[in-house]
């Protein structure tokens, strides 16, 4: 099988249910798995706020068919309510502009914000409610770029009615143009969905978002892949549509090979099982053990096959390192999130200990959600947080 270095997205359907995936060097390196629900993320309706919970400063807010969200007050400050003069403070019975930011996770229920915002694939425009500068860009992208983007004066111009986030994807650009058609484009979307908010009735849908495998591929690095395929017809017809108007140019195949489905070429069902698997083997013979709790997940770093050798400090070091780099990769292509515990093969080498976190900490930088190492704890175990964003991949395989 021909799999360059930058890998490809596939998009295909396994058991009935449509997967997208990052695929890199033989291994899944992202994937998401297309929810049912009509309340994607990204989704903007008016909502009814039903009840404000002081104690846990929160709404809850009912988008319509009982399906109740939650809203931090916090991020009702600069609110829009349709159906009286807006006095920053909420109150039971408002009807608001809000947007889906979070998928409900086991008890609790989707996660809402009156923050909006829509994404492409080089920025993001949010309504200009709050104090943070007009233009910010990734932190992933080097000074030199961030004082490009900044400097920029179309942006400077648009950032006059609305805050934009240059995104990573934005650092491979040479001509600045698809970046401030699409700022302008999202912007004047942005304006039109708050200007005609109080001319719609409560739990209208004002805006909705992509497909979730048009969101994948808009949040996956463009320096990952060089390709997208997919077996499905209606599938690849959508991206032809969409694609060029997101301004993201990458080669688009069907797959039409009837012998051997497109799932079984790339040997997905395999990929998948290896992904909610306990065990996960190393090159040199040691292994990880994934443990996800309801309050944490720990991880095990075992030595398992591989022999350490006389000079034993330097070989578990090695070993810790290779152990990092599956554990960044195994994050990432399972979703895990929150609090992280990996009991690392002990090493004695103070200093080795502080380049073990260094080093898992830029692997963790690489990570399109945000991820970082805290610290050691007092057992010797490294502490990692990752947001939660979405549920893990053994729980989305769950829900369907």
């Amino acid at each position: 099988m021909n799999m360059s270095n930058k890998g490809k997205i596939l998009i295909v359907k396994l058991n009935d249910r449509l997967l997208s995936m990052l695929i890199r060097d033989n291994r899944i390196r992202s994937i998401e798995v297309q929810k049912q629900s009509e309340y994607a993320v990204g989704n903007i309706y008016i909502g009814k706020v039903r009840n404000i919970s002081e104690n846990i400063g929160a709404a809850f807010v009912n988008l319509g068919q009982n399906y109740l969200t939650f809203l931090p007050l916090a991020e009702s400050r600069h609110a829009i309510v349709t159906n009286r003069v807006y006095d920053g403070k909420l109150k039971a019975e408002d009807e608001i502009l809000v947007q889906i930011v979070k998928e409900p996770m086991k008890t609790k229920q989707a996660g809402v914000t009156a923050n909006l915002s829509l994404s492409g694939n080089y920025v993001v425009v949010k309504a200009n409610g709050g104090r943070m500068a007009p233009i910010q860009v990734s932190s992933k992208l080097s000074r030199k770029q961030r004082n490009r983007f900044t400097a920029l004066e179309a942006l400077q111009e648009i950032g006059k009615h609305c805050q934009i986030v240059v995104r990573t994807n934005a650092g491979g650009l040479e001509d600045e143009t698809p970046l401030v058609e699409e700022a302008a484009g999202l912007a004047k979307e942005l304006a039109h969905i708050m200007q005609i908010a109080d001319k719609r009735t409560c739990y209208s849908c004002l805006h909705t978002a992509a497909p979730d495998y048009v969101r994948f591929i808009q949040n996956a690095y463009t320096t990952e892949y060089d390709e997208i395929v997919t077996d499905l017809p209606e599938v690849y017809r959508i991206l032809q549509e969409k694609l060029p108007k997101m301004r993201l140019f990458v080669p688009i195949r069907l797959y039409e090979d009837a012998l051997l489905p497109l799932y079984k070429l790339y040997a997905v069902a395999s990929r998948l099982q290896e992904l909610l698997d306990r065990k996960v083997w190393l090159k040199s013979g040691g292994y990880l053990v994934i443990e996800p709790t309801e309050a944490l997940i720990s991880i095990d770093v075992n030595t398992g096959k591989c022999e350490r050798g006389h000079n034993k400090e330097e070989t578990t070091f090695k070993i810790n390192r290779e152990a990092a780099e599956m554990i960044a990769l195994q994050l990432r292509a399972r979703n895990l999130s929150g609090m992280i515990l990996v009991d690392f093969i002990n090493m004695k080498d103070k200093e080795r200990e502080r380049q073990l976190i260094e080093y898992m900490r830029s692997l963790l930088q690489k990570d399109s959600i945000p991820a970082d190492v805290v610290d050691m704890t007092g057992l010797g175990l490294m502490e990692i947080t990752r947001k939660k964003v979405r549920p893990s991949l053994a729980e989305q395989m769950r829900q369907i």
